[in-house]
């Protein structure tokens, strides 16, 4: 393919694309690993190896977001509330203000606090499955992500943050307007506006909830991480709420799209689905597939500190460069038969949850949602199939799921 062709055969807004992105990403693999992406103003990087050095390379930063406020010049006044806790999100950090911060989430996602919460997944897990079971019985359409993938991950992280859980609808708003801003989202005009309004409205719930958790702590993680600010001084109040702001967000986000993506293609596939079903050894090695075949992070950005060179192009200081995680995870350089769902894939080293200081330290409590719900998925509903084979796929960069999953039994 010539490099006009490749030059518009990534375009990330695009409805083929955000359907199936995997056909341009091979192209690019093999014609064009550091390409410049004119829709997206950065470089793309593909290959499995180029990935992993993107995000783990110490010369990239990943604060994207300073950039972007300091070229919109009057964006930060207007979007205050976007800029500031945002701007907290230790994703977006680097040393040391990276390092700080997640000693903070460290003593929060301990294993043992995640160990903890096997029974609660359960129960959760065990009572949307007999929701869903009510609905067949009734002949009523039952949706995968409205039904199940949304609120089992949404529900475990806000007890777990002391957030009522009848607030339910209220965040998913919220969230759904934050990713506007964090997906990348091509086709919304207002997406500042609208991650503004959720920043602020999240903002100002768990500054609430801080201030009461300070005068009457509970046992609750929003109580651990004021103790664990109380006992060294070394985070603020307000990274506190915006700390809050990301386990909700990321909190579950992450895992919606896990289940959501993951069901999607082993029942697409069919195979996929009975294996899982006939033997439920296969559920860790089936997640770990569902995370690396079409995973729930489409791509990391970073902001180069330094020019580089990479096949004989010139990445300049400050610009953007995307490291295309699932593109990643498929490269046959790194993957044999990289485009086939095998749950008892062996050698699977995605990276998914990215890699070095910026790996995700909730992946475990994601992993071990996503095993419980796939496993008791295919026992009680073993028969599940497709409603439509064409779901909408959400308009988003980086954030990679599925809006709505119709199946029936």
């Amino acid at each position: 393919m010539s490099p006009d062709r490749l030059s518009t055969a990534y375009d990330p807004s695009r409805a083929e694309i955000i359907r199936d992105p995997f056909p341009a990403f091979a192209q690019l693999q093999d014609n064009d690993p550091a390409h410049w992406c004119a829709p997206l103003q950065g470089w793309v990087f593909t290959r499995y190896d180029d990935v992993l050095h993107v995000i783990n390379d110490r010369s990239q930063s990943a604060d994207r977001l300073t950039p972007f406020f300091e070229h919109a010049s009057g964006e930060r006044n207007r979007f205050s509330d976007l800029a500031r806790y945002l701007g907290h999100w230790m994703v977006f950090r680097d040393p040391p203000d990276h390092t700080r911060l997640r000693r903070l989430f460290n003593r929060v996602f301990t294993s043992s606090a995640v160990e903890r919460l096997t029974p609660t997944i359960e129960r959760i897990v065990s009572t949307l499955i007999d929701e869903m079971e009510n609905h067949l019985r009734l002949d009523e359409p039952i949706d995968l992500i409205a039904d199940f993938a949304y609120p089992l991950p949404a529900t475990i992280i806000m007890e777990m943050l002391g957030v009522p859980t009848n607030q339910l609808d209220q965040v998913k708003q919220w969230s759904d307007d934050i990713a506007l801003f964090i997906g990348s989202a091509q086709a919304s005009s207002n997406k500042y506006e609208q991650a503004q309004q959720g920043a602020q409205a999240m903002g100002q719930l768990f500054s609430e909830l801080v201030y009461s958790r300070t005068k009457t702590p509970r046992d609750d993680m929003i109580t651990t991480m004021i103790q664990a600010r109380d006992s060294d001084g070394t985070v603020s109040e307000e990274e506190i709420v915006s700390t809050c702001i990301l386990l909700l967000f990321a909190g579950h986000e992450t895992t919606t799209n896990l289940i959501g993506n993951g069901v999607f293609h082993a029942l697409r596939s069919n195979t996929p689905w009975k294996r899982l079903c006939a033997d439920p050894k296969l559920i860790a090695t089936g997640v770990e597939e569902f995370l690396r075949y079409d995973g729930p992070i489409g791509a990391i950005s970073r902001i180069a500190k330094r020019p580089y060179q990479s096949y004989g192009k010139t990445i300049p200081e400050g610009a953007r460069v995307f490291a295309m995680i699932n593109a990643a995870n498929r490269d046959p350089r790194r993957f044999e038969q990289a485009h086939e769902m095998k749950v008892d894939r062996k050698d699977n080293q995605h990276i998914t949850f990215g890699y070095g200081i910026h790996f995700c330290l909730g992946a475990p409590l994601a992993r071990l949602e996503g095993q419980i719900a796939v496993r008791e998925l295919a026992r009680r509903l073993p028969k599940m199939k497709l409603s439509t084979d064409v779901p909408q796929w959400t308009d988003s960069l980086v954030l990679r799921g599925i809006r709505s999953l119709p199946v029936y039994v």
